[in-house]
């Protein structure tokens, strides 16, 4: 009995071992794929605020925004997330002023300030897409952290998006933990996050 429950362990462990090396590859590959496609939105996933100020994390989100916005004048962007316990104000609300503040003009912001997960923030950010647009098949550029793209683009997918990355540095602090709680998270997304 006791090499029959030794052995179960053993194939368990290979199999969490498996599947930890294929999501960590799947989430590896899609962070760092850029895409030339054209797109109708683009989707800042929100991230921690120090107060009212953008975390590392967030701020290289609003960058490679920034950047992308600029080149493509005709792109409307969606700023997404909610308020956390510890935030002065809503994520989005702090993203807006980022951009603003670096250009990009007032009108072509969407705020979608509701949201406390990446589920709910492209879920609602579509809800805020629906409004504006009757767009069957949306296009849409997710951006987020590189370890952050494979999850966002499968749930994208999930609510029926055609989703693209725009995949933003990863604070070098935090790349080993974010990396490893990522494929949590995409396990979690797999079986939870449904609408």
């Amino acid at each position: 009995m006791k090499k029959i429950i030794f052995r179960l362990l053993i194939v368990l462990v290979l199999m969490v071992l498996a599947s930890f090396l294929i999501i960590e590859g799947l989430i590896i590959v899609d962070g760092n794929e850029k895409t030339t496609e054209e797109v109708d939105y683009v989707i800042v996933l929100g991230a921690r605020l120090y107060g009212s100020e953008p975390s590392p994390a967030l701020l290289e989100r609003l960058k490679v925004t920034k950047d992308y916005l600029s080149k493509n004048k005709n792109v409307r962007v969606i700023v997404s997330g909610g308020q956390g316990p510890d935030e002065d104000i809503p994520e989005a609300n702090a993203m807006e002023k980022y951009l603003i503040n670096n250009g990009i003009n007032k009108n072509r912001i969407i705020i979608e300030d509701k949201s406390t997960s990446t589920f709910e923030n492209l879920k609602f950010s579509l809800e805020k897409i629906r409004l504006l647009d009757d767009k069957e098949n949306v296009k849409i550029l997710i951006a987020t952290n590189k370890y952050h793209i494979f999850r966002a683009k499968f749930l994208a997918k999930r609510l029926g998006m055609t989703p693209y990355g725009l995949p933003a540095k990863t604070p070098p602090s935090s790349i080993i933990q974010q990396y490893i709680r990522e494929y949590f998270a995409v396990i979690k997304s797999l079986f939870f996050d449904k609408d």
